[in-house]
């Protein structure tokens, strides 16, 4: 995916030396190690399915909506998943509003590959009449604002999205049985989706002609690398994707290598994930008792 950063542009030949000066000494200019993360932050709306992300200055948030269509001939009793991403010109000056733009469709197809050709998704379990209606889901990601990195914060973010979100509850009925009937929320409580397993995606930069290898790229980073491979994987170590943007080939020591690295963050990652999404639904299990029993006094 082609970075054109505001931020580069804006860069001196002296400030671009120090950075590569500096990586092959093994130093970051935010005193990361090589193969560090920033801080990761996870939060969650109010809403189901919305989920905010911040990693280091990168901020992305996710929204997940379904709607019920007609499924594609070929796959008469399968859902859909579909990724759209939006560049916020308030993100970085380089964006532009309006029609997606290269960059734009490039990190939506890298996050829709991850989920899509490791079926993360139950897509069976979104059929509600097969051969005539299927729940489409749609993440929205939303780019707040560009530190660097935004594969890793965007499928996070979508992930994030996808834990929490709920469809409405269907059943059939009417006289020959082939009526779908959509639940209210409050008649019915809404359904998770079934997702399998986690694809983390994990990033790394090569700078100085492919001879330093570093995880999670800056922007700053960024304006200055050479080459960009971005691996997803599970919590099994399973590769669910692999994609090398820019830059000469890579030796094959060196992409397994990064595999190995990618596998652990992709491990820790995934715990992180699990972990809030359990607090978020703990916090919406309260939530509803509370509801339930303002109700129950209103009615007394």
């Amino acid at each position: 995916m082609e970075q054109r950063l505001a931020n580069a542009w804006h860069m001196t030949v002296n400030e671009k030396k120090f950075i590569e000066a500096a990586l092959l000494l093994g130093l970051r200019n935010d005193g990361r190690n090589l193969y560090d993360y920033r801080k990761l932050t996870i939060k969650f709306g109010r809403e189901d399915g919305s989920s905010e992300v911040q990693l280091g200055q990168t901020r992305v948030m996710g929204f997940a909506t379904c709607k019920l269509v007609q499924p594609y001939r070929d796959r008469p009793n399968e859902g859909t998943i579909s990724i759209f991403t939006e560049f916020s010109p308030m993100a970085d000056p380089s964006f532009e509003s309006g029609r997606p733009g290269e960059s734009a469709v490039e990190l939506g197809r890298v996050i829709d590959r991850g989920l899509r050709e490791s079926r993360a998704v139950d897509v069976e379990s979104l059929c509600v009449l097969a051969g005539r209606f299927i729940w489409a889901v749609r993440i929205d990601l939303h780019i707040l604002d560009n530190g660097g990195n935004l594969v890793d914060a965007a499928n996070i973010a979508a992930l994030a999205a996808l834990s929490t979100f709920r469809r409405p509850e269907c059943s059939l009925g009417g006289e020959d049985n082939q009526e779908v009937i959509v639940h209210p929320p409050e008649a019915r409580e809404p359904l998770p989706l079934t997702l399998h397993h986690l694809p983390i995606a994990v990033t790394f930069a090569f700078l100085s002609e492919e001879s330093i290898v570093i995880l999670d790229p800056t922007h700053l980073e960024e304006a200055v690398m050479g080459g960009r491979m971005t691996a997803t994987l599970n919590t099994n170590g399973s590769i669910c994707s692999i994609q090398k943007a820019g830059g000469d080939g890579i030796p094959q020591s060196v992409i397994m290598q990064c595999i190995r690295i990618a596998a652990s963050k992709a491990a820790d990652i995934s715990s992180k994930i699990k972990d809030v999404v359990e607090a978020y639904n703990n916090e919406r299990s309260l939530r509803k008792i509370k509801r339930h029993h303002v109700g129950v006094a209103a009615k007394q």
